[in-house]
C-alpha cells in the first residue's frame, strides 16, 4: 500500500481548509512557503505557468530535491495565533481611535490633554468623558467637579481636588470653537466608548491567549518570561506568533521564519549581501524587534548579554541609526531563545556571557 505524500504552497487562510483535511485524516503533506517553492521550481527553467503545471512541478520537488517533512503542530498554536492576529487588530484600532479622539478635542477642549501626565488610559478616558468640552467645566461649581471626578476609579479625594484647580484653569484658557452642543461632542463621547470596550476586549483575549498558552507550552512561557525585557504579553505572543521552535533545526531556520535572514544578490562576478529578506512573519518580527528595545529600558535592573552586545556596537558605531544593530541584536536574541528552548532552561546572565556562541 503506497501512503501518499501531498505537496502544497502555504496560501495563508486559502490552504488552511486542505491542511486541516490532510490532518484529519492522518494524510502526510509538505507545506511550502511559496517562495521557497518557486525557487525550487525555477531552478527547471520552467516557461509556461499553469495552474496545472504548478502541480507538477511542486510535486516533482519532493523528487528531485527532498524537503524535510516536520510532523503538524498541535492545533492550539494555530488558535493563539488567530488570537494574536485579533489582538494585533484590536490594537491597531485602539491607536485609530485615539487619533481621532485627539482630533475632536481641538476644537472642544484641547487643554485637558494636559489634565495627565499621560493622555492616555481608563483614568483619562473617564475624565474626557464628564468633561468633553470646557462649558462641562465652568457650568458647575468646583464641588460638583470633584464630586463627578472623585467617582471615578482611581481617583481619590485629594486628587480630585487637585485636578479640578487644573479643570477650571484650563477651561478658563480655553476658546472652543464648537459649542457644547455640537455633534463634535457625541463623536468625542463615542471615541471613549469604542476605547473603553476595545481595551476590555483586548485584555480578554491576552488572557485568552495566556490560559492557551499554559495549556500547550507552559514551560515556554516560563523561559520566554525568564529573558530581561520580556514580560507577561510579550511572553504570551512570542509564544503564539513563533509556535513551538523545537519543530526548527537550527536558529537560522526562525532567522528565515521571521523573515530577518539576510538577502543576497549574485550575478556574474557580483556576489553582494542584502538587507534582511522581510519575508516572513512579520509580526513575529516586530515584536522581536520591540523586546530589543525592552530589554533596554529594564537593563539597569535587568542585566542581559543582548544588551551588553547592542551598547557595545552602539558605541563603537560611527553611524546615527542602529537599525542594523538592533537586528543584529534580533539574530542573538533567536540564537539565545532557541537554545533555551532547547536545552529546556531559564535564562541566567552569567552562564550566558560566558556562552560566546549565545
Amino acid at each position: 500500500l503506497i501512503t501518499p505524500l501531498v505537496v502544497f504552497e502555504a496560501t495563508g487562510v486559502y490552504s488552511l481548509s486542505l491542511q486541516a483535511f490532510l490532518e484529519d485524516y492522518h494524510i502526510k503533506y509538505l507545506k511550502l512557503n511559496p517562495l521557497k517553492a518557486k525557487k525550487l521550481m525555477d531552478n527547471n527553467l520552467r516557461h509556461n505557468k499553469t495552474d496545472k503545471v504548478d502541480a507538477y512541478r511542486l510535486a516533482l520537488i519532493q523528487f528531485n530535491a527532498p524537503q524535510k517533512l516536520r510532523d503538524p503542530q498541535p492545533r492550539e498554536y494555530h488558535e493563539l495565533q488567530n488570537a494574536s492576529r485579533y489582538y494585533e487588530e484590536l490594537t491597531r484600532s485602539i491607536v485609530t481611535t485615539k487619533n481621532q479622539l485627539h482630533r475632536n478635542l481641538q476644537s472642544t477642549f484641547p487643554q485637558i490633554e494636559e489634565i495627565l501626565s499621560h493622555p492616555s488610559g481608563r483614568i483619562y478616558w473617564a475624565l474626557v468623558s464628564l468633561f468633553p468640552h470646557a462649558g462641562y467645566v465652568l457650568e458647575k461649581n468646583e464641588t460638583q467637579v470633584t464630586q463627578m471626578l472623585n467617582s471615578i476609579s482611581g481617583i481619590g479625594q485629594q486628587r480630585a481636588r487637585y485636578l479640578t484647580t487644573r479643570l477650571y484653569a484650563f477651561a478658563r484658557e480655553a476658546y472652543p470653537y464648537d459649542s457644547k452642543d455640537s455633534i463634535i461632542v457625541r463623536a468625542i463621547q463615542r471615541n471613549i466608548s469604542n476605547l473603553f470596550s476595545l481595551q476590555q476586549e483586548r485584555d480578554y483575549v491576552i488572557n485568552y491567549m495566556e490560559k492557551l498558552a499554559k495549556a500547550v507550552n507552559a514551560r515556554a512561557l516560563s523561559i520566554y518570561l525568564s529573558i530581561p525585557g520580556v514580560a507577561r504579553i510579550t511572553a504570551v505572543r512570542l509564544v503564539a506568533e513563533l509556535g513551538d521552535l523545537r519543530r526548527f533545526s537550527t536558529s537560522a531556520q526562525i532567522d528565515a521564519f521571521v523573515g530577518i535572514d539576510p538577502g543576497r544578490y549574485q550575478s556574474g562576478e557580483k556576489d553582494s549581501s542584502l538587507g534582511i529578506t522581510k519575508h516572513g512573519n512579520h509580526i513575529a518580527r516586530k515584536i522581536l524587534y520591540r523586546v530589543i528595545t525592552q530589554m533596554e529600558t529594564v537593563k539597569a535592573t535587568q542585566p542581559c548579554h543582548i544588551t551588553d552586545y547592542y551598547d557595545k556596537k552602539k558605541r563603537s558605531s560611527n553611524r546615527q541609526g542602529y537599525k542594523k544593530i538592533a537586528i543584529a541584536s534580533v539574530h542573538k536574541l533567536i540564537r539565545t531563545m532557541f537554545a533555551l528552548i532547547k536545552h529546556d532552561q531559564l535564562y541566567d546572565y552569567n552562564i550566558a556571557t560566558e556562552n560566546k556562541r549565545l
